[in-house]
């Protein structure tokens, strides 16, 4: 039977519904300290290098037609790639507690009926959009889209109706900062989106759609926090809503956006732990991922997550500058060897550089920097190796 693969509008819809999240929106009501034209700099300039590499680490899945974590078996060989797959499985995890966490807050904050309730019916709901299966959402998830979109606007009007400046725009984190905080987003997708490519009809046109849909819609999100700090002087987005009177419709909207998007997590943590073992099924793994999430967003402090993002940039932006390198600057495919022992050093010594240029406040954030060092650093040391074995 022939495979069924999705349109690039239906790729469209996935990458829409991930960057809905109240997540997105509670990171940009960090950005309010800069003011708002600055803050809009920061966080349109970190996204189109965010979702470049984001473009970039899609077209490799959507080429080969594999999985994410299988398209790193290609720089770090069949068991080296183990190591990116448990680190991306763990990050999965945590962004389920997390995602669940913040939704079931701002939830309540509607109707306070608890927060563990509101994160067990949200976590039902994500065990429900697993079982029905990516490819079998089709009308449910566009008229759950059609809604976020619709609801979304509402809430922007919202919030820039107003009008009123309640944050003087001064103190907190430099431009630099802030860039790295818009880019973290979209990077922290780097390890999932070819999980989704890899069933594309038309890879090329259905990875831009997803990395173009994102970008726009999470710059969106972003500015909705950034404007609700800025304009409102609130940075709950559950009260403006409420003050606002959107009632029911705002709790459609926290519940729904925290849905879509935790549901992307869940199931590429799904796929990644199928690259561990042939005969691991991927669904009812997501589906323990997300009573994983639930316990831990119910159990945890998880109110504060830039230094997780922080994480996930310095383990993925190297492995996915090492990917970008060997895929379309080398053409090297190291799948069938066991450990590419020169990868995964370059990777360590990427790694490293991304924590030391935290240290450092860089125009553009320390991702781009770290991301082209190690791009530079695996060509020079393929070349020289080349050059070397050539001699000999």
């Amino acid at each position: 039977m022939e495979e069924k693969r999705t349109s690039v509008f239906e790729n469209g819809l996935i990458w829409f519904g991930a960057a809905v999240s109240i997540a997105e929106i509670l990171t940009g009501t960090y950005f309010a300290p800069l003011g708002f034209g600055k803050g809009l700099l920061a966080i349109l300039l970190g996204h189109v290098i965010g979702c470049v590499m984001l473009y970039l680490a899609g077209l490799i899945g959507g080429k080969v037609r594999k999985s994410a974590m299988d398209t790193a078996k290609m720089s770090f060989g069949s068991k080296g790639a183990l190591l990116f797959c448990i680190l991306n499985i763990v990050q999965l995890v945590g962004w389920t507690a997390i995602m669940i966490f913040d939704g079931a807050l701002a939830v309540n904050g509607i109707w306070g009926i608890g927060s563990w309730v509101w994160a067990i019916v949200i976590g039902g709901l994500i065990v429900l959009w697993i079982l029905i299966g990516i490819q079998n959402l089709g009308k449910l998830n566009t008229v759950a889209m059609t809604a976020l979109f619709l609801l979304t606007i509402v809430l922007s009007f919202v919030i820039f109706g107003k009008g009123n400046l309640h944050y003087g725009g001064e103190g907190g984190m430099t431009f630099g900062a802030a860039v790295e905080l818009s880019v973290a987003m979209p990077l922290s997708w780097l390890p999932l989106i070819s999980d989704y490519t890899r069933e594309a009809k038309e890879p090329k046109k259905a990875t831009a759609a997803s990395a173009i849909v994102y970008g726009l819609v999470s710059c969106w999100m972003y500015v909705i926090g950034m404007g609700a700090a800025i304009f409102t002087g609130e940075s709950d987005i559950a009260q403006i809503m409420v003050k606002a009177g959107l009632g029911i419709a705002g709790l459609v909207i926290i519940v729904f956006s925290t849905v879509t998007t935790t549901f992307l997590d869940a199931y590429s943590a799904g796929v990644s732990s199928e690259s561990l073992h042939g005969r691991i099924n991927g669904k009812w793994v997501a589906v323990g991922v997300t009573v994983i999430g639930t316990v831990g967003a119910i159990c945890l402090p998880l109110e504060d997550i830039t230094d997780f993002l922080y994480l996930i940039g310095s383990v993925f932006a190297p492995m996915i500058a090492i990917q970008i390198a060997d895929f379309f600057i080398l053409k090297t495919n190291s799948e069938d060897t066991g450990f590419c022992v020169q990868n995964l050093v370059i990777w360590l010594v990427g790694f490293v550089l991304y924590r030391q240029l935290m240290k450092v406040d860089i125009l553009v954030g320390n991702t781009l920097p770290d991301m082209l060092l190690t791009i530079a650093l695996c060509v020079a040391v393929s070349k020289l190796r080349g050059s070397i074995q050539k001699k000999n």
